[in-house]
């Protein structure tokens, strides 16, 4: 499966749209973590935990959208934009991908 932010792709000639395609996460994240990541904030510098969430659920959200879009009969995915949306007290992290879905030869 071809995943591109691009609206289409280099070399190849879309023949088919399918449609357009979503991938939804919402993550929690747990004590441990925002302690951590409150440490990280207070002495300054990166927070590993928050990444290593933030990383997985955005994989997590791709796959769902590719997955769709294999059931659509889709080899590729183009104009993909991915969004990041902290739910409820700062505790949930929503990830979203969506694309469109075609066909390329």
């Amino acid at each position: 499966m071809i995943v591109t932010t691009t609206p289409s792709v280099e070399g190849k000639t879309i023949i088919s749209y399918k449609g357009i395609v979503f991938g939804e996460v919402i993550s929690g994240v747990d004590f441990v973590k925002d302690f951590v990541a409150g440490l990280s904030n207070f002495f300054g510098g990166r927070s590993g935990s928050y990444e290593g969430e933030l990383a997985a659920a955005r994989e997590e959200a791709l796959r769902e959208m590719e997955q769709r879009a294999r059931q659509l009969g889709a080899n590729a995915i183009i104009g993909v934009d991915i969004d990041y949306e902290v739910l409820g007290q700062g505790n949930m992290l929503m990830v979203t991908s969506s694309g469109t879905a075609v066909v390329v030869e």
